[in-house]
């Protein structure tokens, strides 16, 4: 990608990764809305085309020819207004303690692409009103190099697990969306056996969570719930994974979420899809 006065330097990234005719089987296009809910109720939609490309997949490549990337993402912007027309590019990388993350973003109010080294750790989100950070995704994404891990071991706890009705098109935003979560109508839980994982902010280190404990589903592996603290050691936000599985997709077979990021201290919450 080349820096310059255009978005030039993204749409031949996409070009290049995204349409080279055999890689069909290998990415995966969603269109994931995005949502901010008051503490009164109201809230507000992000839109965003999003693209991805996992090269793990690739059928006839290897571990050595992932040059240490496991997926190229692209996202483009629709609405609100103010965010409309930007676009970011990523390529992630698997060992981002000896690579961090490559990141360009494409500014429609300056028609310029430039290089985003900061898109990682506690960055907010933009599409987020200040609810979620960079390395929230997926409930915890990125290097884990600012925290020391420690395996607390096994539990049984109740987590969202099959929320198939949630995506159903009959219900509609207002009767999902709920001040601090959604309604718990139409979302279900089950109990499972989980593994409970905390990483302690290290001393050296700089993060607005000084701790996040993750309950990472058995089956699947995927984050469930992650509890957040502040900097005094109390907890902050608590956002759940809604799951459900997508067994019938090839590209992406496997629980996938639908992540809510509440604040226990504002009310407020942010919804991301990506189903």
């Amino acid at each position: 990608v080349q820096t310059g006065k255009t978005s030039a330097g993204i749409i031949k990234a996409k070009q290049h990764f995204l349409l080279s005719g055999d890689q069909a089987v290998t990415s995966v296009a969603l269109h994931d809305p995005e949502g901010v809910v008051q503490r009164n109720g109201s809230y507000s939609l992000v839109t965003a085309q999003q693209e991805v490309l996992f090269r793990f997949y690739d059928p006839r490549g290897s571990f050595a020819s992932l040059d240490n990337v496991l997926f190229y993402y692209l996202s483009f912007s629709h609405s609100p207004a103010q965010l409309s027309g930007s676009a970011v590019l990523i390529h992630e990388t698997l060992d981002q303690v000896q690579e961090p993350r490559l990141a360009w973003a494409y500014s429609a109010g300056q028609r310029r692409v430039r290089r985003a080294p900061s898109l990682a750790y506690d960055l907010p989100v933009p599409a987020a009103d200040g609810l979620r950070t960079a390395d929230d995704t997926d409930m915890f994404n990125g290097s884990p190099d600012r925290y020391d891990w420690k395996l607390l071991g096994k539990r049984e706890v109740y987590i969202p697990y099959n929320n198939y009705r949630i995506s159903s098109p009959d219900i509609s935003y207002r009767q999902l969306l709920q001040a601090g979560h959604l309604n718990p109508v139409y979302t279900r839980h089950e109990l499972h056996r989980v593994w409970v994982v905390e990483g302690t902010l290290k001393l050296s280190s700089r993060h607005v969570y000084s701790r996040r404990t993750l309950y990472l589903d058995e089956d699947s592996w995927q984050a469930a719930i992650v509890d957040q603290y502040d900097g005094r050691g109390q907890l902050w936000r608590g956002p759940p994974s809604i799951l459900k599985n997508l067994s019938l997709i090839y590209l992406c077979p496997g629980p996938r979420p639908l992540a809510v990021w509440s604040s226990c201290v504002s009310s407020r919450a942010h919804l991301n899809c990506t189903w």
